[in-house]
């Protein structure tokens, strides 16, 4: 059965519009900027999980005072001027934490967009487990802000920005292994953000490159052609990131991200190949398997198995739908 996804995207015309900034939720706004207010706003809802994205034209005044024991996990994706949140003033891909139950005061004195993720805390220690320092329930309890690396921030906030176009694009349900893949890969943009502002961990673990990738084997033979996510494997295996990287590179010589995404298009090359042209198209596919840059991952799979993925499906070459993409 699948998992329903809610994509909602809409033109502002007006602050009003500014109330459901955070999908869940109800967000008092004032505006404070002269002109009439536009903008954007979309909201991503997996099952529980949500990820909004909205951006205005003028300065705006919000508070909200949380009345669900839902965490908040924010990001400031642009500003043309100052904007502070509680005592802190941020910049642009900075990343601001709003707990449950804790009021949320704002101030935007120009144009500027955001991206808000909210989820149940119950869910934090099985999305960052792999991370000691964000798996701890406790300390997302406390209001905070985290100045991230920019090369960093950037990548998370075009990479969040991607996700919520593709899957506004996606066309029914996901399954529940796409959908968790999916989440996922929403909340590692937060999280490595937050991470990069992190001194690093000396405390971490250095356990033997092979004994960890065959770990890493093991969980993806137990997995099948489902899409993994590598914070899956970081709270399966309770490995740090940083451990990881290290393994993959010495023992493979690529990332994790890199060979997860070699596993993919593996497996979407098997699926294409028992598929009946007619029955199912490249694109459903590719995102079931976690692709969102429809462009990029005919790239990829073309470098890969010498042929486009219409080609492995049977599509006369005449009318290869990759050459759209």
């Amino acid at each position: 059965m699948g998992t329903h996804l809610l994509v909602d995207s809409r033109r502002l015309d007006g602050f009003e519009g500014l109330h459901q900034a955070v999908h869940g939720t109800h967000v008092d706004v004032m505006q404070l900027g002269r002109g009439r207010l536009r903008g954007t706003l979309s909201h991503v809802g997996i099952g529980d999980f949500s990820l909004s994205i909205g951006s205005f034209n003028v300065g705006m005044r919000t508070q909200r005072i949380a009345s669900d024991d839902k965490l908040i996990v924010g990001m400031l994706l642009t500003a043309e001027d100052r904007v502070n949140h509680w005592s802190f003033d941020m910049r642009p891909t900075d990343v601001l934490v709003m707990p449950p139950l804790v009021e949320h005061d704002g101030i935007f004195h120009g144009a500027s967009a955001y991206a808000a993720m909210r989820l149940d805390l119950d869910e934090v220690a099985s999305i960052f487990g792999g991370e000691p320092r964000l798996a701890d329930p406790e300390s997302w309890r406390h209001k905070n802000h985290f100045r991230a690396d920019l090369d960093v921030g950037h990548v998370a906030a075009s990479r969040l920005s991607r996700i919520v176009l593709q899957l506004g694009s996606h066309d029914g349900a996901l399954s529940a292994s796409s959908a968790e893949f999916w989440k996922r890969s929403i909340a590692e943009c937060m999280g490595m953000t937050i991470l990069s502002s992190l001194p690093p961990d000396g405390n971490a673990r250095l356990p033997s490159a092979r004994r960890i990738i065959r770990k890493v084997e093991d969980f993806l033979e137990e997995a099948g052609t489902r899409p993994v996510h590598i914070s899956e494997i970081c709270v399966a295996l309770a490995v740090p990131r940083r451990s990881l990287h290290r393994a993959f590179n010495e023992v493979f010589g690529v990332g994790p991200v890199t060979f997860l995404r070699h596993k993919r298009l593996c497996a979407i090359h098997s699926i294409l190949r028992e598929s009946i042209p007619g029955t199912t198209t490249v694109a459903t596919v590719a995102m079931q398997q976690g692709f969102y840059e429809l462009g990029r991952f005919s790239h990829y799979y073309r470098a890969m198995f010498g042929e486009y993925p219409s080609q492995t499906l049977g599509v006369p070459v005449g009318e290869l739908i990759d050459q759209q993409l």
